[in-house]
């Protein structure tokens, strides 16, 4: 009797967790309801703090209820075998997504992992409790199919989590979420995926070994389905009301402009990305590989291909990982799930790599355009998406190459076809500048892949060395940005080409431009600087430095064929980028010897002109120090960077000086001629000698007016007063460098100085001493 009652007890009490469970259940739904995506635009990789909750501690030992082993990667899953590294990146602040109405099932996991949070039963009892009493198919959804309920007793049979409050179901139900498929019920806003239905039907226990290997079938599954159909798109179903790709990437007015982010409402695939011109988007009868454009010179328009459905397909899955994280920052941050999310990450750039390299369709040569340019122009991916797929590649050599060259070379292009009459020309050097910063432990992989380009350092293969490096080295391209009238007509044309430019428009207009340089060369800056600052790539940087300086030593000359040296615009990107790496420079780290120096980068032609000594006596004395080396270190940084800043001044903004004096000169000519036509026209209106006096008349007034705009366009390149602070700034430093070359006890200098000259100071080239009075004097004028 006593035992009865005891077994009466046990059943009631049961019974009575089960009801409480089931009431929880009912005011979590009653009170969640469904929870709507963040709409906050896609942000670039590199740039924010990651949102999400903080990283998991990990706990002792593996996790044997779900599986979650990292390096349990099977070679059926493996896209890039082991190398796919679980890292907890976090997604970006929002997410543009595939659908814009989820179905009731994806609705119903979502609230169902909500419930989980609320759910504070002790994990035995609700074990027992779903053993004996399935709530959810059994109560709140009457309408369930017996196979489901079969299905999930099934799952439930598994071996159960230990000290976890997400159970295996749910787990399966966040995978299903994410990666927006089912094997249960087909409906137009998931994949059903026929062969894990299969499996599932036929044996559920041996569908999947862990979750990684669940997570590599359900991709490959999925992505094998867009491979497969040739006509079909597997993903129309997650895009029932959004846009034919064309119809959505084209603009009214047939022209292509950059986004700054994405709409929430629409896909990344779906942004407006064209080739920075005139060129277009065209309607696409098919799902062919063609490019949807007009034109061939278009190398920045979407592709209607497979790979990129299949890219975009998985851009969303990782960031939708992010979306979780904010969402159930508590459940999210639990080791096992933290764990789970960090393989559907881990798999997703796994698979991404192969669509890049067109493994799963036709093989992509280097030569071909990246399907990831236009997301990273557009700054519409995910945040960590560019640092995991770096991560997971950069270690196999071939694979990294195989990806990031045609990146590479897509922002190449895509900067050689900006100007500053706009402001597109920020993204390629924004994009370019984050791939640089990536960072592992003291390596930074793509500065190696991009010192190890041909173009990286091209050699010269005529006269004009200057002008075929600007052009042809990969940097060029980025160092072009040129407000000047001689380096882009559009800028010009833009800015000053209205009927009249007065000095109120001209100053806005300058300080617009000024602030567009700004931005320009601080990312150049970052981009060089991240070069040097990886050991494997600081000796390429130096030598790319030095070839723009020696390269360009004939525009330090009086009379100059502009064809053969780089732009002014080039010029002065390159020296506001080495001003700053010289600004924190002390000068008793400068060796003045270096100039001198067997190892010196600066190669300084043999007639140049030396401040007290002739050619002759400077190769004897050099001679002299050979003999005995010691007086020569070894060069560092700081010295070759200061020289290299210095001969940089010679070789740019003292030539651009030189050349806004002439344009002042010609200006005021012409304003003295058509003065004095004007004042004259009296006595040679009715001359013979009309006729040409008019046409003289209207070509000057038409070679007066380009000038005015040459030289207002000169006036914001040139005319910055905090460019010109800096240059001023460095010729102090010169300055202090002589005294302390003539006398070693500066600052405590003894007037009047020795009269032995000291052959160092001696020896050193002119220029040295006249570009200081040349450019105060400018600075004056």
């Amino acid at each position: 009797m006593e035992c009865a009652c005891m077994y009466v007890q046990m059943n009631f009490s049961v019974c009575l967790i089960s009801f409480v469970q089931i009431r929880r259940r009912r005011l979590a739904r009653l009170a969640g309801g469904p929870s709507s995506q963040p709409s906050t635009p896609l942000t670039s990789p590199q740039r924010e703090t990651p949102p999400g909750p903080p990283a998991a501690a990990p706990t002792p030992g593996p996790s044997h209820s779900l599986g979650l082993n990292v390096h349990s990667m099977t070679p059926a899953t493996s896209p890039i075998g082991a190398s796919g590294v679980a890292h907890r990146s976090q997604s970006s602040e929002g997410v543009s997504s595939l659908s814009s109405s989820p179905s009731n099932s994806l609705e119903t996991q979502s609230q169902s992992l909500s419930r989980s949070q609320s759910m504070d039963i002790d994990s035995v009892s609700c074990e027992k409790s779903m053993s004996q009493v399935d709530v959810d198919s059994g109560i709140e959804n009457m309408e369930v199919d017996e196979n489901d309920r079969r299905e999930k007793r099934s799952l439930t049979d598994k071996e159960p989590l230990s000290g976890s409050e997400v159970s295996e179901e749910q787990a399966l139900q966040l995978v299903c979420k994410i990666f927006r498929v089912s094997w249960k019920d087909r409906d137009r806003d998931v994949i059903f995926l026929n062969s894990l239905s299969a499996q599932f039907k036929q044996n559920p226990k041996e569908v999947f070994s862990d979750f990684k290997d669940l997570i590599g079938q359900i991709l490959m599954e999925v992505l094998m389905m867009s491979t497969q159909s040739r006509d079909e798109n597997p993903f129309a179903s997650l895009t029932a009301t959004s846009q034919p790709i064309a119809a959505t990437a084209r603009s009214p007015d047939r022209s292509l402009i950059l986004n700054t982010g994405s709409n929430p409402g629409t896909s990344p695939m779906f942004c407006n990305v064209g080739s920075f011109g005139s060129s277009s988007l065209s309607s696409v009868g098919g799902s062919g590989s063609s490019s949807v454009c007009d034109s061939c010179s278009d190398h920045f328009t979407i592709e209607n291909c497979k790979e990129t459905e299949m890219l975009n397909y998985l851009i969303e899955c990782f960031d939708r990982v992010g979306i979780e994280e904010r969402k159930a920052p508590k459940m999210c941050s639990q080791p096992t799930v933290s764990q789970l999310l960090s393989n559907i990450r881990s798999q997703c750039i796994s698979h991404a790599a192969l669509v890049l390299q067109g493994s799963l369709t036709q093989p992509r040569s280097l030569q071909q355009q990246s399907l990831l340019v236009p997301y990273m122009l557009c700054r519409n991916l995910p945040f960590g998406f560019i640092q995991e797929l770096v991560r997971t590649t950069y270690q196999d050599e071939e694979v990294f190459k195989q990806i990031f060259i045609p990146i590479l070379q897509g922002l190449a292009i895509a900067s050689k076809e900006c100007s500053l009459d706009s402001d597109n020309f920020k993204y390629p050097l924004m994009a370019l500048c984050e791939l640089c910063e990536i960072k592992f432990g003291k390596t930074h992989p793509m500065c190696s892949l991009v010192v190890s380009l041909p173009l990286w350092l091209p050699k010269s293969l005529s006269t004009g060395a200057g002008r075929e490096l600007q052009r042809l080295s990969y940097l060029g391209a980025f160092f072009s940005l040129s407000v000047f009238a001689e380096d882009d007509n559009k800028v010009v044309e833009k800015y000053f080409s209205g009927p009249a430019i007065t000095l109120e428009n001209t100053r806005v207009v300058s300080q617009s431009l000024q602030h567009y340089l700004e931005l320009a060369r601080q990312e150049l800056f970052k981009i060089l600087h991240s070069i040097l600052l990886n050991g494997e790539t600081r000796e390429a940087a130096l030598s790319y430095m030095a070839a723009v300086v020696n390269t360009n030593m004939k525009k330090a000359q009086m009379q100059t064929d502009d064809r053969l040296v780089s732009t002014d615009g080039f010029m002065l990107n390159f020296l506001w980028v080495l001003q700053q790496l010289s600004m924190k420079i002390k000068l008793e780290t400068v060796d003045p010897m270096y100039i001198f120096h067997p190892r010196c980068r600066i190669d300084l032609p043999t007639d140049e002109t030396r401040v007290k000594a002739t050619m002759e006596d400077v190769t004897a004395w050099i001679a002299e120090l050979c003999r005995d080396p010691s007086p020569f270190s070894d060069p560092k940084f700081p010295t070759e960077c200061f020289f290299l800043t210095l001969h940089a001044h010679h070789l740019s903004i003292l030539p651009s000086c030189r050349r806004y004096i002439r344009r002042l000169r010609a200006i005021r000519e012409l304003n003295r001629t058509v003065e004095d036509l004007k004042n004259n026209e009296s006595q040679w209106k009715d001359s013979p000698l009309a006729t040409r006096h008019r046409e003289m008349l209207k070509r000057c007034k038409t070679q007066l007016k380009k000038l005015v705009r040459c030289k207002a366009c000169a006036d914001a390149g040139l005319l910055d007063e905090n460019f010109l602070r800096r240059c001023l700034n460095f010729y102090g430093m010169v300055i202090q460098l002589m005294l302390r070359i003539l006398d070693p006890a500066y600052p405590n200098i003894k007037l009047p100085l020795t009269l032995e000259v000291p052959k160092v100071f001696a020896a050193l080239p002119e220029f040295y001493v006249e570009d200081v009075a040349e450019f105060l004097f400018f600075i004056v004028q």
